[in-house]
């Protein structure tokens, strides 16, 4: 098997430039290595003769752009026109949109090939993607353990090295949690800052979009290309086009960061928080000032996720009806016994129990009780960021509490799923950009990573920390390929 994936972009670029290789040699080797790696469980579908086409008819064409003829996986939830989307849910199992998500025009503009959709949690609910109807996907560093959630299958596809690059999206967690257990960079942009027309909604105000990379340079040239501006989208910020990876390489002397004290308290490892501490040493060697601070209302952040997250979610899922689309349940003899069935048997445990506990949440004065209160602490815990984020260029603590764990572990503690991600939940509450960095091992050599928040629109400056502190440790982050 060629080996041109395990290479830079920019080195693969060149390669294309010179015509020394085509993008159909990207393309049969992201086949042959999804083949090998198929235990993995990393995809829901393969767009195996659509991305050969495609590859073979972009040698007609000039190499214009870095990311031309280099192939991508999309998240399961970001709709794709001519292939499946299933939102890993029998709901959707056979539904084959007849449209694009922008973010997937913005990448075809670009001529890069879609190579197939990634495996996840239905419907983005969870943070282990064993809620997937088509069974979890693997963490490449041990297969024991879970890729995370729910952005999992496009986790171990990039960590596994069986593709380069993939979209996920963002709720509580979703991109950045999982990129931590995989050791991939993985980042959750600003709220408004990646258009969300053709991502199926879960929790319309906190979704967002985001890239995930092996690095941090190819991380900020993918959000180069997905970041825009979309009338579409009604949240899609108006913003000038800039080059994410401006600050890439610059110094990062003087720079004032803060810890949150509830971030390196003991709901997270001794281990982890041993290799946080490494970390905060080294940006303080390096003329980087740290601070350890109290941000209100981060303890209540798993709280108003469930609150906010479960509401808008049954309002976002009442569309699944079994009448439009999606899972149909047959021989009914009412409208209402067909909504029933077809929503009983189209849709697992996890998003039933969250459409109901939604629906309870939202039903008469229980708005009023549960979620407008919900909205207010979201507001002064959203004010209690700003406040600090004046002051200070970054936040930064563990990605999360704990290193992958075992795929076997019980799934029947419902408040578990949600601790999972009580580390990045409040940065979705806030809608400011946030990344998760590798930066090591725990003594299982499973991969930790760090988390660096930053300021609404401030991505540039976080990805200059990040390469900053990617280049000093310089990992090996191979190993979750290395099992082919």
């Amino acid at each position: 098997m060629t080996d041109y994936l395990r290479k830079p972009i920019k080195e693969i670029h060149e390669l294309l430039k010179k015509k020394e290789i085509q993008p159909i040699d990207l393309v049969k080797e992201c086949f042959e290595r999804i083949e090998k790696n198929a235990e993995l469980n990393a995809f829901i579908t393969l767009n195996k003769e659509q991305a050969i086409e495609e590859a073979i008819a972009l040698e007609q064409k000039e190499v214009d752009n870095l990311f031309f003829g280099i192939p991508i996986a999309i998240k399961d939830n970001i709709v794709t026109k001519d292939l499946r989307t299933t939102c890993a849910s029998k709901m959707l199992e056979n539904f084959v949109p007849i449209y694009d998500a922008e973010v997937v025009k913005n990448l075809k503009e670009k001529h890069m090939i879609i190579i197939g959709k990634t495996n996840m949690d239905e419907f983005a609910m969870g943070s282990t993607s064993r809620t997937s109807y088509f069974g979890a996907p693997i963490n490449p560093w041990n297969r024991k353990k879970i890729a995370g959630g729910s952005s999992g299958g496009s986790a171990s596809a990039v960590a596994s090295r069986m593709i380069p690059l993939a979209l996920g999206s963002d709720t509580g967690g979703s991109i950045r949690q999982p990129s931590s257990y995989t050791g991939i960079v993985g980042m959750k942009p600003t709220y408004g800052r990646v258009s969300r027309y053709g991502l199926v909604a879960f929790a319309s105000s906190l979704d967002q979009i985001g890239p995930m990379t092996r690095n941090v340079e190819e991380n900020a040239g993918l959000l180069n290309i997905i970041a825009s501006y979309d009338e579409k989208d009604l949240t899609s910020a108006k913003k000038e086009p800039e080059d994410f990876t401006r600050l890439i390489g610059k110094s990062i002397q003087g720079m004032k960061i803060a810890v949150p004290n509830y971030f390196m308290s003991d709901i997270v490892s001794r281990e982890i928080q041993e290799k946080i501490e490494e970390m905060i040493e080294r940006l303080k060697n390096n003329g980087a000032s740290i601070s350890y601070i109290d941000i209100k209302h981060l303890e209540q952040a798993v709280t108003l996720y469930q609150i906010i997250g479960m509401g808008e979610a049954s309002s976002n899922l009442a569309r699944f009806d079994g009448i439009r689309y999606g899972y149909s349940e047959k021989n009914c003899t009412s409208v209402e016994e067909l909504y029933k069935k077809s929503r009983a048997v189209g849709f697992g445990e996890e998003v039933k129990r969250r459409i109901m506990v939604g629906s309870y949440l939202l039903s008469g004065k229980n708005a009023k009780i549960y979620y407008d209160k919900a909205l207010k602490i979201r507001k002064e815990m959203q004010k209690s960021f700003q406040e600090a984020l004046a002051h200070y260029d970054f936040i930064i603590g563990p990605t999360t509490t704990t290193t992958a764990y075992n795929l076997d572990e019980e799934m029947n503690d419902v408040s578990k799923n949600f601790m999972d991600d009580v580390l990045v939940i409040p940065v979705n509450m806030a809608g400011l950009p946030a990344l998760s960095l590798p930066v090591g091992f725990s003594k299982e050599h499973l991969p930790i990573g760090l988390h660096i928040i930053g300021n609404a629109f401030e991505e540039a400056k976080i990805y200059q920390l990040a390469s900053f502190l990617e280049k000093e440790l310089n990992l090996d982050l191979e190993g979750g390929a290395s099992h082919e």
